[in-house]
């Protein structure tokens, strides 16, 4: 059975509850409603001070302004009266409230009250505790205490606590706001006082403590210090805001894998996660492709593997859409490799996008912690990608309609440049002498024909040329030989002189194919010296069959007509270019052009080796010979 996931601060055994600028209930995790024996749709919405007058006489309204006007968290300690119960009230501010923990310190404040009179419990705990007199000497401390600072207790009661402060490396600023604290105590200004400081122990490490300061009532000690390592609590406040820092970084780029590159490092600097690896949906051919991984994971694996569907817990982990993790992958079947050296790991979808998994050699190194800040990191990566997506959709259609807009615009042009000079041949046909017998109309008989023809081919160019490059029906399998053979006879050359070398299949949009043949054609019969290309030879063959690589497969189109393009071959996909006649004939190879660009093949023009023209298609992946024997 597959882990279910819980909402996290249901998971945590101390109340929680969220108030926004006005003191209003907005969520409250199991343990606050058991608390306060009130249930979220009983409180959600509801003011604080209104449905709990009682508390209006406690620390909670000074404690909750103070946090919410100087947006600083604040703690204080509280007594439950009905409950018989002291509770920690800790309180983080944002611009949209509060979040309030309530921790039950009931325990300690007992432990804090009795600490002179009761020695063997204060050994017993593993915070470390120092009593101190009025005059701010070290009265006695615990076998905790001894073993954080690396020396004995004969050492250290008698001296001054600022000899705590010299072996605990404590900074100045800490420093002196200890001395504070103790004051308050000692005066009665305040009954705990509770700050953070990072102190070096014995071992030289750095690590995040939270000194607690309380008044106490013994002959010769009046505050007691409770120290506590909280490093783990600090650790996670400081991944968790570093993790909303990264977002900003992920929203600023729009390329998906520099995307997942960004997540997968920040998961193994901040997180400590040095085995991760991203994965993205390749969705053409519909497996996960590894796009970014750890310097660990490439050096222990040599590189990340593809996942194809139903390949394994990743593929699974991905078609169910939720974070899972695994204790012990020696228990599990459904395992990509059976025996990869990994024995725990965390899998997690960012979305429909991909995956995001991480690593460890060891059982058991992932906890709920883990896995929620492994949530919080893929949410934010799956946001950026959405992001990315849309921006790319925008770029692609900002590029089509700038395409758009030049291919209508060179259709203008071929257009106006036509109709031009067919008014300038009936004007000068017009201005001749009408008394003339001889003068006869210049469209008349044979010409009119001729005219039309070419007037037609022109308008079944331009609504061809006018479609949008990008829109390409289904592709389906067509044989070359049959297509050229359609497409000369509808063109203007002598289909016999068109040649086929190789029969081959490839995949295109048949009509379109088609047209792209027809115009390439007619371009040829237009370079000709006799009417509909008598003379003119066109060789099709294939190229690149042979290679590994299918973007060079492709097929070319060469002629042996009077007139090449040598000198022009740079200017003849537009048009409208000056000095370019390959429009005298309809649009000539400015159609051949965007039908080859719809169907994402790349098209080049240049002399053919015996004269001519040659006409060089490539990346047309899906061309194959035809095999004889199974045509």
């Amino acid at each position: 059975m597959k882990r279910r996931s819980i909402p996290a601060l249901d998971r945590v055994s101390d109340a929680f509850f969220a108030l926004d600028t006005d003191f209003r209930f907005t969520y409250l995790n199991r343990r606050a409603q058991s608390l306060l024996k009130r249930s979220r749709s009983e409180l959600i919405g509801r003011v604080m001070w209104d449905e709990f007058p009682e508390t209006v006489e406690t620390q909670f309204p000074d404690g909750f302004h103070q946090a919410m006007d100087k947006q600083i968290p604040v703690s204080f300690e509280v007594y439950h009266t009905r409950l018989e119960t002291w509770f920690e009230a800790r309180a983080y501010p944002s611009e949209t409230g509060l979040s309030v923990y309530m921790r039950d310190v009931t325990e300690r404040k007992q432990q804090e009250t009795a600490l002179a009179q009761h020695a063997a419990v204060v050994e017993a705990i593993s915070d470390g505790v120092l009593t101190l007199s009025q005059d701010r000497r070290i009265v006695s401390v615990n076998s905790a205490l001894e073993h954080l600072l690396g020396t004995s207790r004969a050492e250290l009661v008698g001296e001054h606590v600022e000899i705590l402060t010299e072996l605990a490396d404590v900074a100045d600023e800490q420093a002196l706001e200890m001395g504070r604290a103790i004051t308050d105590i000692d005066t009665g200004a305040t009954e705990t006082r509770t700050l953070e400081a990072a102190i070096t122990n014995a071992a030289g490490v750095e690590r995040m403590s939270e000194f607690r300061f309380v008044p106490i009532e013994d002959k010769t000690a009046t505050v007691a210090c409770v120290i506590r390592d909280i490093t783990d609590q600090h650790e996670y406040e400081r991944v968790a805001t570093s993790l909303h820092e990264i977002t900003r970084w992920l929203l600023d780029s729009d390329d998906p894998e520099e995307i997942c590159a960004i997540a997968v490092h920040a998961g193994s600097d901040l997180l400590g996660l040095p085995i991760s690896g991203a994965w993205l949906l390749e969705e053409e051919h519909g497996y996960l492709e590894p796009v970014a991984g750890t310097a660990d994971a490439h050096d222990e694996f040599g590189g990340l593997p593809r996942f194809n569907p139903g390949e394994g817990l990743v593929w699974d982990v991905f078609e169910a859409g939720g974070v899972e993790q695994f204790d012990d992958l020696e228990a599990e079947d459904d395992l990509y490799n059976p025996e990869t050296p990994i024995r725990s790991e965390i899998i997690a979808p960012i979305g429909t996008h991909g995956i995001l998994m991480t690593g460890s050699f060891e059982a058991n190194r992932f906890d709920e912690t883990d896995v929620d800040l492994v949530s919080t990191l893929v949410e934010n990566t799956r946001a950026a990608l959405d992001r990315a997506d849309r921006e790319q959709i925008l770029r692609d259609r900002t590029v089509e309609l700038e395409r758009q807009t030049e291919r209508l615009e060179s259709v203008a042009d071929v257009l106006s440049n036509d109709l031009q000079q067919q008014l300038e041949e009936v004007a000068d046909a017009l201005d001749d002498d009408p008394t003339d017998d001889s003068w006869q109309f210049p469209l008349a008989e044979e010409s009119v024909g001729t005219t039309l023809d070419r007037a037609e081919r022109l308008i079944d160019d331009v609504r061809e040329f006018a479609r949008n490059a990008s829109s390409v029906r289904t592709r389906s399998r067509i044989r070359l030989e049959q297509a050229v053979l359609e497409a000369a006879d509808s063109s203007q050359l002598i289909a016999e002189n068109v040649i086929v070398e190789q029969e081959a299949t490839l995949r295109a949009d048949s009509d379109r194919f088609i047209s792209f043949l027809e115009a390439a054609f007619n371009d040829v019969a237009a370079r000709s010296d006799t009417d509909k290309g008598r003379d003119v030879t066109v060789w099709i063959d294939v190229v690149g069959l042979e290679n590994e690589d299918t973007r060079s497969r492709g097929f070319f189109l060469r002629d042996d007509a009077a007139e090449s393009y040598a000198a022009t071959h740079d200017r003849v996909f537009d048009p409208a270019s000056p000095g370019n006649e390959t429009a005298r004939n309809g649009l000539g190879l400015a159609l051949v052009k965007a039908i080859a660009d719809a169907h994402d093949w790349r098209l080049s023009v240049d002399c053919g080796p015996d004269g001519g023209t040659q006409i060089d298609v490539r990346d047309v992946m899906t061309l194959e010979l035809v095999d004889a024997e199974n045509p």
